[in-house]
């Protein structure tokens, strides 16, 4: 395929521009270093607390609205598999938000923290934090691939562009502005960016509603005239529990992300990050709208009369491009450029964020409380932008697959939801919640989601729910096996942590096996020895780091 060069030229315009915003935030950054009270990697971490409500939208939609959500949101519609009903994005998102600004927006940001960790290692220790910063950090490396692949795959059909060319370019211009700026190079690239997607995409739809190849949308409801299937698509009692484990893994997976705090820490006070949770939950929905569209008018329409020809896409195994392929054949082409550019600001407006929270998680509660607990706010800064750096190129380096975009986008969430959302949960609404409670949970959690299997990375299952399938020597679960793996974490935590507590304080378990040094012995008025929480007290533990 020939190289797009006017198409070629209009994305390179648009990386230059977003490129010279992020450097501009990064000076107004500097600026901010020298008269905010907190210190300089507070700044870049959570922009100096001062981000306002509308940015703050607009970052947090940004974040979320990325290549995973628009391209998987399209595929899902699109393949006949699935359909409409299995487009979990936009009200897995919706629902997302809500519920962070109802149950977890007040507490985390009341407290002034900096990051998603701090309250574990106030509570537990350093310890346990660096154990929770594996799985947040391999689920931003797996997010990073899933909106790189996914750009990738667009520019390869539109610009005849080479994939891995496009993803190194793309991967490029995010590192470097969030490299110099932080949350503030984020946050104002995030506007200029969701603008853009906004428009773009909607401006696309009457194209392809309009298109001679497409049918009527409302008239392929039952019936998609080139695979036999409604984009509407089934829910068969057989599915349901597939389906509500992955609808929950999107609703509730995503209140473990370090991204979504990251915007709620930065805001002024806890009202002003509650507002920005509710305003986020409905457009985060109408974002998704055009991608839904899209998947819709691709089932509807007669690929023998486009240039792609037959079989259909989703019989050539491309079902995960069908965005941009509908852009490239359904609509004129300078408008399929501005698709691919909405696609690329969807990528950058998601990487930039989760390059920018793993290396938050890392220099705040790793390298600063437990390796350099004296370094300087210039040796912070230098680690958040190593970090920032090798984030980056990790999750470029799995870009270069084909695996399914919606896929990648689902398995992402998995570690967060299953192992990090239960302890969030009791960290932050269970006072009594401890040490032994926490580690049991993390180990039951992961164990019974590793045990469960991933078709995506080659592991086979070793406990087979009820429902299991087989196709071609993969086995796949159909019972709600990551809902099963987050609740039996959340109920370990919480007995545990009620049953050691028992013994200890009843004395019915020696002092000496309190081997964490959870519990400490307080002599009470009548000179009895009665252990208690280490947390009551002013304790090493509980000091802030």
């Amino acid at each position: 395929m020939a190289v797009n060069v006017p198409g070629l030229v209009a994305v390179l315009v648009f990386y230059v521009v977003i490129l010279a915003i992020g450097i501009w935030a990064a000076r107004k950054s500097k600026k901010v270093e020298k008269t905010c009270a907190g210190t300089k990697s507070e700044v870049t971490i959570v922009g100096g607390r001062n981000i306002n409500v509308l940015v703050g939208v607009f970052t947090m939609t940004a974040t979320w609205v990325g290549g995973g959500y628009i391209m998987g949101t399209a595929e899902a519609v699109y393949s006949p598999s699935q359909g409409l009903i299995w487009a979990m994005g936009p009200p897995a998102y919706l629902i997302n938000f809500l519920l962070g600004g109802l149950f977890f927006a007040k507490p985390m940001r009341s407290k002034r923290y900096v990051t998603m960790l701090d309250p574990f290692q106030h509570r537990y220790g350093n310890m346990f934090t660096a154990t929770l910063l594996l799985p947040a950090l391999v689920s931003d490396i797996l997010w990073v691939a899933c909106i790189l692949a996914a750009l990738g795959g667009t520019m390869s059909i539109i610009l005849g562009l080479s994939s891995a060319l496009s993803i190194i370019i793309s991967a490029a211009v995010s590192i470097t502005y969030t490299f110099l700026g932080g949350l503030y190079s984020v946050a104002y690239t995030d506007i200029i960016q969701l603008c853009f997607i906004f428009v773009s995409l909607w401006l696309c739809i009457p194209f392809l509603i309009l298109s001679p190849a497409v049918a009527e949308i409302s008239h392929t409801v039952h019936l998609n005239q080139t695979i036999g299937n409604s984009w509407i698509g089934e829910l068969k009692l057989a599915d349901a529990g597939k389906w509500s484990d992955e609808m929950l893994l999107l609703a509730l997976g995503g209140l473990a992300y370090q991204a979504l705090y990251q915007r709620i820490l930065s805001a002024a006070s806890s009202a002003q990050a509650q507002v920005t949770c509710f305003a986020a939950a409905g457009t985060v929905f109408i974002m998704g709208i055009p991608s839904v569209v899209i998947g819709a008018v691709a089932a509807s329409a007669d690929w023998n009369q486009t240039a792609y020809g037959l079989p259909p896409p989703f019989e050539r195994g491309e079902a995960g491009k069908i965005l941009p392929l509908a852009l490239h054949y359904l609509t004129p082409t300078w408008l399929s450029v501005l698709g691919i550019g909405s696609v690329a600001a969807a990528v950058m407006s998601s990487m930039d964020s989760v390059l920018l929270s793993s290396a938050s998680m890392f220099t705040q509660n790793i390298y600063k409380a437990t390796f350099r607990k004296q370094a300087s706010e210039r040796e912070l800064q230098g680690v958040i932008r190593a970090s920032v750096l090798l984030v980056g190129l990790a999750g470029t380096g799995l870009a270069f697959g084909d695996d399914s975009v919606f896929a990648l986008w689902m398995v992402s969430g998995d570690l967060l939801y299953c192992v990090v959302f239960p302890q969030l949960i009791c960290v932050l609404h269970l006072s009594s919640a401890n040490s032994y409670g926490a580690i049991t949970g993390y180990v039951v959690g992961l164990l019974l989601r590793g045990l469960s299997g991933e078709p995506l990375l080659g592991i086979p299952p070793v406990i087979l729910y009820p429902g299991w399938r087989e196709v071609d020597g993969v086995i796949t679960q159909y019972f709600p096996f990551r809902t099963v793996a987050m609740l039996s974490s959340v109920i370990c935590i919480i007995s545990v942590s009620w049953l050691v507590k028992l013994g200890f304080c009843h004395q019915k378990i020696p002092q000496s096996w309190d081997l964490l040094g959870v519990f400490e012995e307080k002599k009470e008025a009548v000179g009895e020895e009665v252990p208690v929480p280490r947390e009551e007290k002013n304790s090493i533990l509980n000091t802030k780091f």
